[in-house]
């Protein structure tokens, strides 16, 4: 859930940005830790399976405002898989990552989302279903309108990436950050025009009649 605002009545200091819990989903070795550390710290290289849940953080501009995204990596093992839902707790966000040249790893996606699913009503996080290593497109077995086609069945957001090129991985990111302050924004909005309505119904109190006979 965001924690502040981010911005201020003039004269103040500028407020620090709105933070978010972003989890990545989905088995080993899909690239989910490679996707993160290519976009916190714009490197890649072959990494040693995550245990357990590795965290970074990292400020996305969005331009005219900016949130501060804090990133949770969960490991993809099976061995893993029956505590992962526990670092989902308190998220806004996650992502839901797959190799695109792997199918078994595009049908566990699923089953992962179902996991999501007991955790979280998806109407109330942004999760956005991730195709990696488009580097690798010749040895494809997930198309592109596949994983489109499943995302938009469940209301998903949808990119194909390539840590490896560092293709899109910033777009992935940043359209969720997008998203965020956008959901972020709509229940603000909705809490005040709920506390105004309260207000205008109140209408004015009247004072009670005492009468005796």
């Amino acid at each position: 859930m965001a924690q502040a605002g981010t911005t201020a009545p003039p004269g103040e200091a500028p407020r620090p940005p709105p933070v978010f819990k972003l989890v990545l989903w989905g088995s080993g070795s899909v690239g989910k830790s490679s996707l993160a550390l290519r976009y916190v710290k714009n490197d890649f290289r072959s990494v040693l399976p995550t245990v357990g849940c590795a965290f970074f953080t990292k400020v996305v501009d969005l331009g005219a405002t900016s949130v501060k995204l804090e990133i949770w990596d969960t490991a993809g093992q099976e061995k893993y898989h029956s505590v992962s839902h526990l670092y989902f707790r308190g998220a806004s966000a996650a992502l839901l990552v797959y190799d695109i040249t792997c199918k078994d790893s595009f049908h566990k996606a699923r089953q992962w989302l179902e996991d999501l699913e007991q955790e979280v009503h998806l109407g109330e996080v942004v999760v956005m279903l991730v195709g990696n290593k488009t580097d690798l497109s010749q040895q494809r077995e997930v198309a592109f309108q596949e994983g489109k086609e499943f995302a938009e069945s469940r209301r998903l957001l949808f990119l194909e990436a390539s840590a490896k090129l560092n293709y899109q991985v910033s777009e992935i990111f940043s359209t969720v950050a997008r998203e965020l302050l956008q959901r972020e924004g709509s229940r603000q909005g909705q809490a005040q025009r709920g506390r105004a309505t309260v207000v205008l119904n109140q209408g004015p109190t009247r004072p009670a009649k005492c009468c005796s006979h």
